[in-house]
């Protein structure tokens, strides 16, 4: 079931949780755009609500955001690609302003089954898909799901973006992420994630190569869904499997061979490391890798109107008009 949110409707705590974190009426123009990228829109998918935005008109595209963004990581993107394409933005069930059910599975195959069952509910014969961080592995592993399926109806993949997506060749995820889905790593989280979002802030100036290029409402933007309660739970079961996911998304990269794929990365990327790239791109035939010099591990966000004209003339061999 899909169904749009009315602009006065309150639905699921959303104008609340603005509200508490800015302290200040929705209304007033004050708060990121969190609400006017795009027509907001909710699924209902086994008892659970998804939120996501829809935008333009064209060719379907999906942006996966990544393990601690929501829909709001691409509002530079949304606008430049709606002219070109239908875009759908989703916060990931667990994630931004859908619904958080207490029991629910992060592995990589898990979540890469939701987001295609999203796309089936959405009508959707045949879908570009981008995904970042950890949405990038995300899409990785629903391509070779999409792939591999014989099923009558099955949304078919056509092209690949992947922007700095969490991989198996990434020195820097394999021992981190494991360590924090471990036993003391998990306890550590457990306790001071819900009583740091000061955090955020270091957290956002590491993911830019150049911390200056932040704009305003940028950290209020990333932080508005962390009044609704459940936020932290999708982070960490997502760590608790990592090193699982990360064998099995290794496992399954010959089966992209032949999907056209665009990688992106910021040359200073602390996240993900640039360097991973060439190794990733050696498993598709048909791929081109940019990496853009002094940008971290938002490109998206920190240098859009180049991440922009490398998306659209990928997806649509066009050049962007402005």
């Amino acid at each position: 079931m899909v169904k749009e949110l009315s602009s006065d409707q309150e639905d699921f705590g959303l104008n609340e949780a603005i509200h508490e974190i800015f302290d200040v009426p929705a209304q007033s123009g004050l708060i990121p755009p969190v609400l006017s990228l795009g027509e907001q829109r909710w699924m209902d998918m086994d008892g659970a609500r998804w939120r996501y935005l829809r935008a333009g008109s064209g060719p379907p595209v999906v942006l996966l955001h990544g393990l601690l963004g929501y829909s709001f990581s691409w509002r530079y993107t949304i606008p430049a690609l709606a002219p070109y394409a239908t875009v759908y933005a989703p916060d990931m069930l667990g994630a931004g302003f859908s619904n958080r059910p207490p029991v629910l599975d992060c592995s990589l195959r898990a979540v890469a089954q939701r987001l295609l069952c999203f796309v089936e509910k959405l009508g959707l014969s045949r879908f570009d898909l981008v995904g970042t961080s950890h949405g990038g592995a995300v899409a990785m592993m629903a391509a070779a799901q999409s792939l591999d399926s014989t099923a009558v109806g099955t949304p078919q993949l056509g092209k690949l973006v992947l922007v700095a997506p969490v991989n198996p060749y990434s020195a820097h995820g394999r021992s981190l992420a494991p360590f924090l889905g471990g036993r003391i790593g998990s306890a550590l989280l457990r306790f001071t994630a819900p009583r740091a979002t000061f955090l955020y802030g270091y957290a956002l100036r590491r993911l830019y190569g150049d911390p200056n290029r932040i704009a305003p409402g940028t950290l209020a933007g990333y932080m508005a869904p962390l009044a609704i309660p459940g936020w932290f739970n999708y982070g960490f079961s997502v760590v608790r499997s990592w090193t699982r996911d990360m064998r099995e998304l290794e496992a399954i990269l010959p089966a992209l061979a032949n999907v056209p794929t665009l990688l992106i990365w910021g040359g200073d990327d602390a996240a993900v490391y640039a360097t991973s790239g060439a190794a990733l791109a050696r498993h598709f035939r048909n791929s081109q890798l940019k990496v853009l010099p002094g940008v971290g591990h938002l490109p998206y966000e920190e240098c859009p109107r180049e991440f922009n004209r490398l998306l659209i003339e990928f997806l649509t061999g066009l050049s962007p008009v402005g």
